[in-house]
């Protein structure tokens, strides 16, 4: 999620101590490795909400130079990547995860099946389930 060392050796740092200050709040619910991971990538998110620059849509994109042939399609492709991270924000925990750890980190089903000690069929309906609930929050919001 971090192109820079000095900045992934920070987020490490910082995940560390936040690991080590919620230690005794973790309700084996899930494995270790899965609240580890939760912990870290909900850390990374927040890092690069404060550090991104706000796009909104509708925003006067000719004045920073984008084609304005391809403006409204790009307001499009903001609005709609707006909503599906809405509607991902919805979600449980552990749906969320599965969503990163499939799609963003690129996993194998079989990996995320080990690592959440499900079935692969569980694993695949699982994705399916936390994809049409995504298309049903993104459309009916």
């Amino acid at each position: 999620m971090v192109k820079d060392v000095d900045t992934a050796k920070d987020y490490t740092h910082d995940i560390f101590i936040k690991v080590f200050e919620a230690f005794n709040t973790f309700q084996h619910r899930s494995s270790y490795a899965t609240w580890l991971y939760s912990i870290t990538h909900n850390y990374c998110l927040e890092q690069i909400r404060r550090n991104r620059v706000r796009c909104l849509p509708g925003h006067a994109w000719v004045d920073y130079g984008v084609d304005t042939d391809k403006a409204d399609e790009l307001d499009l492709y903001v609005e709609r990547l707006f909503l599906v991270r809405k509607a991902m924000e919805a979600l449980p925990a552990e749906n969320k995860a599965l969503l990163s750890l499939r799609y963003e980190t690129g996993m194998s089903i079989k990996e995320i099946a080990d690592l959440f000690n499900l079935s692969d069929d569980a694993v695949k309906m699982r994705l399916k389930r936390s994809r049409d609930r995504i298309k049903q929050l993104a459309l009916h919001g």
